[in-house]
């Protein structure tokens, strides 16, 4: 695997810099601030496939636009833990046919807390065999001093040797909040980034009244931190393992005005509207929510029109967003509304074209 070209990363960061200021100039958008990456080692997370080559077994990378394979024996991109884990476990694995056989990839994901889950994804049935070698080499794996989980997945099966979850601790302004993180479900790729974007959007909400409203909050990474600037937090999430997460992540962290439901953003407001009722809603009061700032992060393809609408409904509009180009798109209908207070740049893939930006909008 080629080395990152380190000594080019400012170099790369202040083109993004002067991109997406370029991108956000017809909205009249303050200032950037920018945040920067750690310059290797900064991705919690990693997929690889696997290839098998006369009795050999190796991590592989495919080139998008070549489909060139290339041998992957160590990853500057990734973190020193999944690096180490690379390192150790292949040896490992190929000392048992049965852990090796129509193996097709192993996912990888690390925390800050040194935690580390290790998916082994294969093209056959897996069975009490297979469960009997997978356990010897999580041991194994324990007394080389990793704090390893091990989970198995084919078509239709998924084992975990002990659990599916890993308990990350993230540092955010002297205080460590604790987030649990599920194999196979979505976290912030960038630990060390992710830690700016919660400061970030605790500062702009730090004199925030009222009641905040978050759609889609994952497992609660930014609900979590940001419940100290607001009276109640209610925040949505439709997928069931995310909301198990959310649920031990605001008990863990004492975070005490907090509520998640799990609805999607069409169904809750349908809700609000008074469109149609939801058992899922029994003994939470919609009314005595006084939410007048709203938390969006949207995936690439940016709000939808009738999201749009929604989000203008509210005095203030915090919008994570990871594509650049749909942001604006629907800054172009909100900033009819609303003006932009803050923007930031967040440099959560270094070494790559993609931007992931802020902006803190307060209505006009």
């Amino acid at each position: 695997m080629q080395q990152l070209p380190i000594e080019k990363y400012s170099e790369l960061l202040t083109k993004k810099q002067q991109k997406l200021t370029a991108l956000l100039a017809p909205f009249n958008a303050p200032e950037l601030s920018v945040f920067a990456s750690p310059v290797q080692n900064y991705r919690m997370r990693a997929e690889f496939r696997v290839w098998h080559d006369k009795g050999d077994l190796y991590h592989i990378m495919f080139n998008q636009q070549t489909k060139q394979r290339y041998r992957v024996d160590c990853f500057p991109i990734a973190s020193l833990l999944i690096n180490r884990m690379m390192e150790n476990l292949i040896p490992l694995l190929k000392e048992q046919e049965i852990l090796t056989k129509k193996l097709f990839q192993i996912d990888y994901l690390s925390t800050l807390s040194n935690k580390i889950i290790v998916s082994l994804l294969y093209h056959k049935t897996l069975t009490e065999e297979w469960q009997a070698a997978a356990q010897a080499l999580k041991v194994r794996l324990e007394k080389l001093d990793f704090d390893v989980q091990i989970v198995g997945r084919a078509t239709k099966q998924k084992i975990c040797l002990e659990r599916d979850y890993a308990d990350e601790v993230l540092p955010v302004n002297g205080r460590n909040y604790v987030y649990r993180q599920i194999e196979n479900s979505f976290t912030q790729p960038n630990a060390a980034v992710n830690c700016k974007m919660l400061e970030w959007a605790i500062d702009c909400t730090k004199n925030s009244s009222g009641d905040l409203l978050e759609l889609y909050c994952g497992n609660g990474n930014f609900s979590i931190a940001l419940a100290q600037n607001f009276r109640k937090v209610l925040a949505t999430e439709i997928a069931k393992p995310s909301v198990a997460a959310a649920q031990f992540n605001i008990a863990e962290n004492g975070i005490d005005n907090l509520q998640i439901i799990r609805m999607s953003a069409e169904e809750f407001t349908q809700a609000m509207n008074g469109v149609r009722e939801f058992n899922r809603l029994k003994g939470i009061d919609l009314k005595s929510y006084e939410c007048n700032t709203i938390f969006v992060d949207p995936p690439r393809a940016g709000l939808d029109p009738d999201t749009v609408k929604l989000v203008q409904n509210y005095d203030r509009i915090l919008y994570i967003s990871c594509n650049p180009n749909t942001l604006c798109d629907n800054l172009t209908e909100l900033t009819k509304t609303h003006r932009i207070e803050k923007a930031a740049l967040f440099d959560q893939f270094p070494y790559t074209d993609h931007m992931e930006s802020g902006v803190w909008l307060i209505r006009k």
